[in-house]
Parts: C-alpha cells; structure tokens; sequence
C-alpha cells in the first residue's frame, strides 16, 4: 500500500543533509562546484592601499554580509524543509546554489581583511531556519513572496554598503555587486513565479530586523 511517509533512511538523509548544511554554512566549508569569487581577477596588492581605519569598516561591512548569507542558507533550508509546493521548491534550490557562492565570496573576503566571522552566527542562522520552516508551511504564494520581500532588502543593504565602502576597497565592491546582481533576480524570479506582495507594514518589520542583525555583527 503506497504511503507518502517517510521511512527511517529517508528521515536519516534530510537529517544528514541538513546537517551537512549548517557546518558548510557556520564554518564556510568550499563547495567544490562553488564559482570563483568576483574579485579574483584584481590584484590582491591593492589592499595594502587601505588604511587601518578603511580596513576595519570594510572588515565589518564584510562581517556583516557574511551573516547576512548564513541567514540566507537557513532561511532556503527551513522553508525548503516544509515546502510542499514544487514551484517553491524549484526556485528554492537554483537561489540556494548562488547564494553559497555568495556565503563563499564574503567569507574569502572577510578573512584576505583580516577579519572574523561574527560570534552570533550560530544564533542567527538558527533564528533564520525556524522562520524559514514556518514560512514554508503556507501557500505558494506567501512562500515566494517571502523570498521576493527578503532579495528586496537584501539588495537595499548592499546598495548602502557599496555607498559606505572605502572608495579604494575594489575586491570588496566587486563581491558585493555581483552579490547585488543575482539578488535582484532572485526576488524578480519569486514574484514572476506567482509571489505575493507584502504589504508596507510587513517590509517594515523586517527592515527592523534586518538593522538589528547589522547593528550586532558589525563589530563581533
């Protein structure tokens, strides 16, 4: 008799899987099919330009965007989890892959600065995978619309982070305006795919969110 259950090795691999997400997430392990970073292509000479003060802002804005990338696995992971629409699915797997290149570059970039990731990522990325779990318990439609609302104010952050970066900074600009790039498909794609749009008020509560995120990990 056919049964949608799963059964105990099918249960072992989501377990599996999702673990192997959140070490490759927290600890910035390589995916051997990740793309190069945008920055490879300049020369790594240019950072000894910056000056301490510079490099510590552009080591936080990176800090910063790293975060914002492990939230981002977490919030793909747990939506995908309880997702039971393949139109969500589908979408939910191609902006996955892009964004662990994203997590990638930032944490390439974030140590040739110096810098650390922040102390809270695990927090973070936990707050993250349960808010992605929930969504992904409702229709289709919020579903995409969540990841159109998200890439929304994911590009808003790194509009203010090109604007703030030192002006010498280029392999730093480079990562993120790539970055900025295929987050703005990724929202386009969500809504094209049937995506609701949220109201004001919504957006605004997770701008709220997203500043007390940037707020805390700029510095640790």
């Amino acid at each position: 008799m056919p049964t949608h259950a799963k059964n105990p090795m099918q249960r072992l691999d989501t377990l599996v899987a999702a673990a192997d997400q959140v070490m490759r997430a927290l600890f910035a392990v390589p995916d051997a099919s990740a793309r190069g970073s945008p920055s490879a292509s300049l020369d790594q000479d240019e950072d000894a330009k910056l000056d301490e003060q510079a490099k510590r802002h552009s080591q936080g804005l990176m800090r910063v965007n790293h975060t914002g990338e492990i939230c981002a696995q977490a919030l793909y992971a747990g939506q995908a989890l309880t997702s039971r629409q393949p139109e969500v699915s589908a979408h939910l797997r191609r902006a996955a892959k892009e964004e662990r290149d994203h997590l990638s570059w930032c944490a390439e970039r974030l140590a040739e600065l110096g810098g650390k990731p922040s102390l809270l990522n695990p927090a973070f990325y936990a707050a993250s995978y349960l808010l992605g779990a929930g969504v992904g318990l409702l229709d289709s439609r919020i579903g995409l619309g969540f990841v159109s609302a998200t890439e929304e104010q994911v590009c808003e952050h790194l509009d203010r982070h090109l604007r703030s970066l030192p002006e010498n900074d280029s392999r730093s600009r480079a990562v993120l305006e790539a970055m900025r790039e295929e987050e703005g498909q990724h929202g386009a794609e969500a809504l094209s795919a049937g995506g609701a749009e949220f109201p004001r008020e919504v957006k605004d509560l997770m701008r709220l969110s997203s500043k007390l995120m940037t707020k805390t990990t700029y510095h640790k």
